[in-house]
């Protein structure tokens, strides 16, 4: 712990930080109370696209006898990923990425000469891989959600439980020894001014 000087100057800096630790916890807390409120919304987006995965993967399972035959390898080269788009969004001082569109490969069969399944099977598979890659990218969002709100935690704790009570400490300790000066001062006056009338008395 750094060392205090028992000034007034001493006083007025210490009032002054705790004056500042004071007005900028609240925005630490309300930080902190965002963070974790985007954390369990983006937990709750994750639950829905598991389950909605689950539900594509289970449509996909029924093709998995038809991805032998003259038309499975359309159906992979239309599922094939190009492209994962997203943009990044500011949510509470971090830089969060946001799903926008995911790109597959353009085919190149003619409709009329593919089976009747094909289109169907193509919009199934795109759908899981499309559920799949949304989730990786909420999954990123969540962890470096938790991670700032670590950090901001760190803070808040550090202010309301050391910082601001240790300026407190601080102000109250300089006050007193402030006070005991003055107090000392005081009486020491009085006992000058009461020398000083005993000599004139004697005279």
């Amino acid at each position: 712990m750094a060392n205090i000087k028992y000034t007034k100057t001493e006083l007025r800096l210490q009032q002054i930080k705790l004056g500042q630790l004071e007005k900028y916890l609240p925005t630490l807390q309300l930080k902190k109370a965002m963070l974790q409120l985007e954390i369990n919304l983006v937990g709750n987006d994750l639950e829905r696209l598991n389950v909605q995965m689950q539900t594509h993967e289970n449509r996909v399972e029924g093709y998995q006898q038809l991805l032998s035959g003259p038309d499975a390898e359309n159906l992979f080269e239309s599922c094939e990923l190009v492209t994962v788009k997203k943009r990044f969004e500011n949510i509470a001082g971090v830089e969060i990425p946001i799903f926008e569109e995911i790109v597959f490969q353009e085919p190149t069969y003619f409709f009329f000469d593919t089976s009747i399944w094909l289109e169907s099977g193509i919009e199934g598979v795109q759908a899981l891989i499309e559920s799949r890659e949304r989730i990786v990218i909420l999954k990123e969002k969540k962890k470096l959600l938790e991670k700032e709100l670590r950090e901001v935690s760190i803070r808040v704790n550090l202010f309301e439980k050391i910082m601001i009570p240790r300026t407190k400490s601080n102000i109250k300790r300089i006050k007193i020894f402030l006070g005991d000066q003055q107090l000392a001062a005081v009486s020491q006056a009085k006992v000058s001014k009461r020398k000083i009338l005993e000599r004139k008395g004697k005279k």
